[in-house]
């Protein structure tokens, strides 16, 4: 059931602090390859659990996360993979303090790997022109390829408050916040209130802020420079409230793309 799953992930999260960010990272990247277009991608068959997905990019990393859940489902074999990827990002983020999403579950696995959609779905931190243009783009065409808009995108790229960049996955370093295990709205209030700088000491090109500690990507320093973003920022990080509803909102439909007739969970 999923009021034991729920217990068996909090104990995991409390063994290990890093699998709480790591499983939202899963989650998000399981569900961020949707194409309304094609209707193609999602977590609906959970198939970035075959290691075809899991050579994309964007995943590095992940392989490891995939490994971690591997005894929750043969302890709870009723539940799909897609539902295990899906239902522990929700618990991960409410655990560490986020808001309460809406879960609904009854995807079914997809079992054929040739399932998998193509690399290259999800977004770059970069695109050439660090914070530029062409990265704002790409932030938004990637995004509006799954069928969201500007207040979304700014409201998701919030989970950055948790967790960090490691070298040997995405090729960044560091954390976003000082408080990584904690979700809540202090990415914006750094990326509003601190001084951000190219940080040269670093193999890829990323910010620090003055004491060296923290960093951003150059698509996060896009949500502050791009009028159109920045507003939203500026929002939810004097309130967040605001933050959190449009941020359960959001994640909840990331995690629904493209599936059917799911039942939702009473909480």
């Amino acid at each position: 059931s999923f009021g034991l799953l729920r217990t068996d992930i909090k104990g995991l999260m409390k063994k290990d602090g890093d699998f709480g960010p790591t499983m939202v990272r899963l989650a998000w990247h399981s569900s961020g390859t949707y194409d309304k277009m094609t209707k193609t991608g999602g977590n609906g068959g959970g198939t970035i659990r075959f290691k075809e997905e899991l050579a994309h990019g964007g995943n590095a990393g992940l392989d490891k996360a995939v490994k971690r859940l591997e005894p929750l489902k043969k302890k709870h074999p009723e539940i799909s993979w897609a539902d295990l990827i899906a239902f522990v990002g929700v618990v991960a983020i409410e655990t560490m303090g986020g808001p309460q999403i809406n879960f609904s579950y009854g995807r079914v696995d997809e079992m054929d790997p040739a399932k998998v959609t193509p690399d290259g779905r999800l977004p770059d931190a970069d695109k050439g022109d660090g914070p530029g243009p062409k990265t704002r783009k790409g932030l938004r065409d990637v995004f509006a390829r799954m069928g969201f808009g500007d207040r979304e995108i700014v409201a998701l790229s919030g989970a950055h408050a948790l967790g960090r960049c490691h070298a040997d996955a995405s090729g960044y370093v560091g954390p976003w916040s000082g408080t990584p295990l904690l979700f809540n709205n202090s990415y914006f209030v750094l990326l509003k209130g601190l001084e951000w700088t190219p940080d040269d000491t670093k193999a890829k090109f990323q910010y620090k802020d003055p004491s060296g500690n923290l960093m951003m990507l150059p698509s996060d320093i896009a949500l502050i420079e791009d009028k159109k973003f920045k507003k939203y920022v500026l929002e939810y990080a004097k309130d967040q409230k605001a933050f959190f509803t449009d941020f359960a909102s959001a994640f909840e439909k990331l995690e629904t793309l493209g599936t059917k007739n799911l039942t939702p969970l009473k909480a």
